[in-house]
């Protein structure tokens, strides 16, 4: 095998092993059984990339895990009608360090730019899972 192929496999072994850790940290599951827990609900092919695409996504040395977690959050009370998705990511956000405050204002901002009717049903996530973390 010749030795770029070599640091690309070593490369991708990488990415789906940083994949499973963060998606296995977000479901609070094993990371044995994060390929599993993808392939019931939406097929073992996208399983593979939604894996792979974490492990590159949430990794590099410009943005801290902190900073990632707002923007998903952000991007996602944008979108509207990802509930579910956005309670896991407020739960990551306060895991990385982010707090009641940051997450208040940033929904707050994102009235103005995404809408208030969507902003406003985000805010509702976003404080409801803060009082069921504690937070």
């Amino acid at each position: 095998m010749c030795d770029a192929r070599r640091v690309e496999d070593e490369n991708e072994g990488d990415r789906l092993q940083r994949g499973l850790e963060a998606y296995a940290g977000q479901f609070g599951i094993d990371e044995s059984d994060v390929p599993t827990w993808f392939a019931e609900r939406f097929g073992e092919r996208f399983g593979r990339e939604a894996i792979n695409a974490a492990g590159g996504a949430w990794t590099d040395d410009v943005l801290s895990l902190r900073d990632r977690s707002l923007i998903v959050v952000a991007s996602l009370a944008s979108q509207g009608g990802l509930d579910d998705r956005l309670r896991g990511h407020v739960r990551w956000a306060l895991a990385h360090g982010s707090n009641r405050a940051e997450l208040e204002a940033l929904v707050t901002l994102l009235a103005v730019y995404a809408g208030f009717p969507k902003a406003a049903a985000a805010m509702e996530i976003v404080r409801d899972e803060l009082e069921r973390l504690g937070a």
